[in-house]
């Protein structure tokens, strides 16, 4: 038995509803729905005092085994401890109290009492000895990444992860850090996203550090530097684990195993013919098209002829759809398919404002697209595979 396992009818705490609710709203997003082990389904709470009356911290912890996050707040501790509580009963009860002091104390049985105005409720936990051992972040080698330009990469690369749960190496997206710029590059098999950020200083890294980052940490991260002021967050790991801490939030995420495919060898190299467009115009057609594609595939005609890009879809049950946009173009004329919904993912990915660039070699080989937008530290394409059509 470890010290941390406080003993029943310890913990004591008085804490402000808003600061408890905003801890909560992080942490319950890791906290298994669905579990076979019923203790995931809960929150660890831990009391501790620094010195000092104002100094006293919760510290709420959450983990489904996978990832777990570890966040705190200030409180006031009348008693040291720790205690589990049912994680989305304590989320939805916490929502609709009122603003003020909630104060919570652990009572027999692993019961909870939880106290706010005239509302007093307990809940029913479990022994703080079956919670399951979090991974604590490393005493050293951590990396320090600014916040803006890792939120940017996530998404840009998070929705062309594969979701096929066989292919296991593509269920993340490959951090590539170097000493003055960082990549990121996820793929499916049939598309592949890649951004490239330059200018940036990473301290301690020598040649090149890879990292598959699964997609669920990814989610989890884009969440958390969503919500945080920090500039930068400190990134490390070890055999088994990824540390991320934001701000006073620490997420841990099980490694992904296994070699993530070799990209390099899939960038096209002679995409010759291109052709400039709108974002805005080319998703309002191929919105407007891809109504009439065959619904299992979702495919759309994209023609290149002298001057005009058309976009065309056809199926036997619903009909067909033809939708042409005026643009330069005075290469061979083309015809290649592909899949409307990836296209796109990555124009919402890039916004409707400014111009997207097309590049195509010929009907059977990938298709790259970038934005159109002049910015010189950060390189984004991505990588289409065609469809017969």
């Amino acid at each position: 038995m470890t010290t941390a396992a406080a003993p029943t009818g310890n913990l004591e705490i008085t804490v402000s509803r808003a600061e408890l609710l905003r801890e909560l709203t992080a942490a319950q997003s890791v906290v298994e729905r669905k579990t076979t082990i019923p203790i995931l389904s809960n929150f660890l709470f831990e009391a501790t005092v620094g010195e000092g009356e104002t100094a006293g911290r919760l510290t709420i912890t959450a983990t489904d085994l996978d990832q777990s996050l570890r966040t705190s707040c200030a409180a006031k501790v009348k008693k040291p401890g720790a205690c589990t509580i049912p994680a989305r009963k304590l989320y939805d009860y916490i929502k609709l109290l009122p603003e003020g002091e909630i104060s919570i104390k652990l009572m027999d049985n692993h019961w909870v009492q939880i106290r706010a105005g005239r509302s007093n409720t307990k809940m029913v936990g479990m022994a703080r000895a079956n919670f399951p051992q979090v991974p604590e972040f490393p005493a050293s080698g951590a990396y320090k990444i600014a916040v803006p330009s890792l939120k940017n990469m996530v998404s840009k690369t998070i929705f062309a992860i594969s979701n096929e749960e066989s292919r296991y190496t593509l269920n993340g997206a490959l951090l590539v850090l170097k000493a003055e710029s960082m990549a990121m590059v996820a793929t499916d098999g049939h598309r592949l996203a890649h951004i490239e950020k330059t200018g940036e200083t990473l301290e301690g890294i020598s040649g090149e550090k890879k990292t598959l980052i699964p997609r669920k940490a990814l989610a989890e991260i884009a969440s958390l530097l969503g919500s945080t002021d920090a500039e930068t967050l400190d990134f490390a790991d070890d055999d088994q684990t990824l540390f991320f801490k934001i701000g006073g939030r620490v997420l841990t995420s099980r490694k992904l195993t296994g070699q993530f495919p070799n990209y390099e060898a899939v960038l096209p190299r002679e995409n010759t013919k291109f052709v400039i467009v709108r974002s805005e115009d080319l998703m309002a057609a191929i919105q407007r098209v891809a109504q009439f594609a065959d619904e299992r595939s979702g495919a759309i005609k994209i023609r290149l002829e002298q001057n005009e890009l058309k976009l065309s879809s056809s199926s036997t049950d619903a009909g067909e759809s033809e939708d042409t946009i005026e643009t330069p173009y005075n290469y061979d004329p083309l015809v290649v398919g592909f899949n409307s919904q990836y296209l796109i993912d990555f124009l919402k990915a890039i916004g409707t404002q400014g111009e997207v660039r097309l590049e195509f070699k010929d009907a059977q080989s990938a298709g790259q697209m970038r934005p159109e937008d002049g910015n010189e530290d950060v390189k984004y394409r991505y990588i289409l595979m065609p469809m017969r059509i």
